[in-house]
């Protein structure tokens, strides 16, 4: 008989994190352990949780829905019902937890030379919004740590102000040296924005994720026939969920990349449908974590570097925490490497 447990988490950064949606200082998580009656030694871990204001099921009843669950997790052994696909964080941490358990508890969920300790995955450098001055820094670090591939996020503060930061940029890094990608979580407007990414071409931006908020399809669809750099698409996947709809948004938007947040799609099937979909469209994508503990961005990781996508994928989020959860993922020189012979300790989580 399969069996559910569930705890809550809070996990602290390091240090105040600025988005285009305001500031961060913690994250809540959820964490789900399943076993087998028979053999409750061997256990399974997902992580479910949500960012205020993005995940679709974020809200009072969030905890009762993961309660609920795990009550009757022996009717999620072989399926997952319709509903469940309105709480995609939580569809997450199930498919996680049950494909761990499945491989025999060890957190290898996808055995692969990346779980084997023998190929890293390339991934992008995170710039967190601040003002200017300390934004340059984080650059100038990240470059001496060894990311070749920045990732900035723009749209909170003065647009002049981070164009002549990523011109500094520029004047000190050639293109050919470090790819720079900015993330504007849909904070441009549709008059402004072909204006802001003709300047940005002319910095050689590699492209630039979610100009234009969600839902405005005919004016991001426009955008993208005429964008100088490569317009990426994330929040505006999210909560499209019909094999049908993915597909109309692919080809109303003709987006050039889309970016897979299993936790806010749905986990690792959902994103395996849009893949087929882009694929069909002509549409690149890569893989990027929500801001998961160790525990979510494991699942996410091992299961990116299966899918043999040679881009910087966006899974640096273990270094954000305080109270992370230890764990064999380390960063090294611009790239995630598991290393097994360093031990997993889930003390912390309490389950």
């Amino acid at each position: 008989m399969l069996r559910a447990s569930c705890t809550r988490y809070v996990l602290r950064f390091r240090f105040p994190a600025g988005t285009s949606r305001g500031v961060l200082t913690e994250k809540e998580a959820w964490f789900i352990k399943v076993w087998e009656t028979e053999n409750p030694g061997v256990t399974g871990y997902g992580e479910c949780g949500v960012i205020p204001g993005l995940s679709p099921e974020a809200g009072p009843d969030y905890a009762q829905v993961i309660h609920e669950v795990c009550h009757n997790i022996e009717s999620f052994r072989d399926d997952f019902p319709d509903w469940l696909t309105l709480s995609p964080s939580i569809r997450f941490g199930l498919e996680t937890a049950l494909k761990d358990l499945e491989e025999g508890g060890r957190k290898i969920l996808f055995p692969s030379a990346f779980s084997a300790g023998q190929s890293g995955i390339p991934i992008n450098g995170l710039v967190w919004m601040g003002d200017i001055d300390a934004m340059f820094r984080q650059v100038r670090e990240k470059i001496d740590m060894g990311f070749r591939c920045i990732k900035m996020k723009i749209g909170a503060t003065d647009t002049e102000e981070e164009l002549g930061l990523m011109k500094r940029i520029r004047q000190e890094f050639p293109a050919g040296d470090i790819e720079i990608r900015v993330d504007a979580n849909g904070a441009l407007s549709p008059d402004r924005a072909p204006v802001i990414l003709e300047r940005l071409a002319g910095l050689k931006i590699h492209s630039i994720e979610q100009p234009l908020k969600a839902g405005l399809w005919e004016e991001t669809a426009r955008l993208c026939r005429n964008a100088p750099i490569p317009v990426a698409l994330d929040e505006e996947l999210i909560g499209v969920h019909h094999h049908a709809e993915k597909r109309k948004l692919l080809e109303t938007i003709r987006p050039y990349f889309i970016i897979l947040k299993p936790s806010l799609l749905g986990g690792f099937a959902t994103c395996h449908e849009w893949i087929d979909l882009a694929r069909t469209n002509g549409t690149g994508w890569w893989v990027t974590s929500a801001l998961e503990s160790n525990i979510g961005l494991n699942a996410i990781a091992q299961w990116a570097f299966t899918l043999g996508n040679p881009l910087p994928q966006g899974l640096g989020t273990g270094q954000l925490y305080l109270n992370n959860i230890p764990s064999p993922l380390e960063v090294s020189k611009g790239y995630l490497y598991y290393r097994p012979y360093i031990s997993w300790n889930t003390e912390l989580i309490g389950l």
